[in-house]
């Protein structure tokens, strides 16, 4: 089934799925999300995506002066612990309450595989702690080109497995957003290809499932666009993919096989060039058996979920409640 006919099936439901009939239409977005996209709009996040050169400019700006990675906006009543594991920080977030009984996320967070970990996703990962009661462990990956997928994802999935075991009875959900779903993603691929268990459940937050951003649809979504560009998304998933092509699994996971993988929560939204991946991607999942629930909101941007709007709020609180 193409893309279109799979969106016109789900009507932009805000609670549909593709497990599920549509029970509404998705209503127009709210005043805050759309003034929230005109910000966005002005901010300089899409022309370092605008080109291949802007990209490299950006890479190079990081590399002389790197952004720190040590947690920021956690808020009151979350404890935070830095250790290693596989050379990589980690960092382990909890209630400063205890955290007896406590199920656990691994988050992993998105810039496209080359800018690092910022406040905001800090302030979510404090959400989810605070707020569904869990232990959040977040892995600082290294970052392309220094770092590429050939070794990200089986050491990622390497911290993944190692918290299965030690997680015993307690589930155990991934949350990623952007490039972070995609490791996500990978990262629970190689799990089953490997015989490993699978997390509970993956939650997907505008997930970059596929690098080449190639579907000639997306050329017209990229005008509304008001944070990503074609161009340097593609090097940005060059960079990534170093010695490897960029339609390898690793680097788009969109490739790669459904079968046996976790439960799915997707979130995207029809302002975000990659929700045609999204969509597509649940369709593959839920041939296979996979479980999907996919929230595709009109006019939503990259990354909604975890905006201040009302619709942010609203995906937040399923992310709540899918992980606690």
């Amino acid at each position: 089934m193409s893309v279109a006919r799979l969106v016109s099936a789900l009507q932009f439901c805000p609670g549909g799925c593709l497990s599920s009939p549509p029970a509404r239409r998705d209503p127009a977005p709210s005043l805050q999300s759309r003034a929230f996209n005109m910000v966005l709009s002005l901010l300089p996040h899409k022309k370092q995506l605008a080109s291949a050169e802007a990209v490299h400019a950006h890479v190079q700006k990081l590399a002389l002066k790197p952004v720190t990675f040590e947690p920021t906006g956690l808020g009151r009543g979350v404890e935070a612990t830095l250790t290693k594991m596989g050379g990589w920080p980690v960092y382990y977030t909890a209630p400063s309450s205890g955290h007896e009984g406590c199920n656990f996320v691994m988050f992993l967070h998105g810039g496209g595989y080359i800018n690092e970990i910022v406040p905001a996703h800090w302030r979510f990962v404090g959400e989810m702690t605070r707020k569904a009661n869990v232990v959040c462990v977040v892995p600082i990956y290294p970052l392309a080109p220094r770092a590429t997928a050939k070794d990200v994802v089986p050491a990622t999935a390497e911290i993944l497995r190692m918290l299965l075991e030690d997680a015993g009875s307690a589930k155990v959900t991934v949350v990623g957003n952007s490039a972070g779903a995609g490791l996500a993603l990978a990262a629970c691929q190689w799990l089953r290809d490997r015989g490993h268990r699978q997390p509970d459940r993956m939650v997907l937050i505008s997930p970059a499932a596929d690098a080449s951003v190639s579907r000639p649809e997306q050329i017209e979504i990229a005008k509304r666009d008001p944070l990503q560009d074609i161009p340097g998304i593609v090097e940005a998933g060059h960079l990534y993919a170093g010695a490897l092509d960029i339609g390898h699994p690793f680097v788009s996971p969109l490739n790669g096989a459904f079968r046996a993988l976790a439960p799915m929560t997707i979130f995207s939204g029809t302002r975000d060039l990659l929700y045609p991946d999204s969509v597509d991607l649940a369709a593959r999942a839920r041939a296979v058996g996979v479980p999907v629930e996919l929230h595709l909101l009109r006019d939503q941007p990259h990354n909604y979920a975890l905006m201040p709007t009302p619709e942010g709020r609203r995906a937040r609180a399923m992310i709540l409640q899918a992980v606690a």
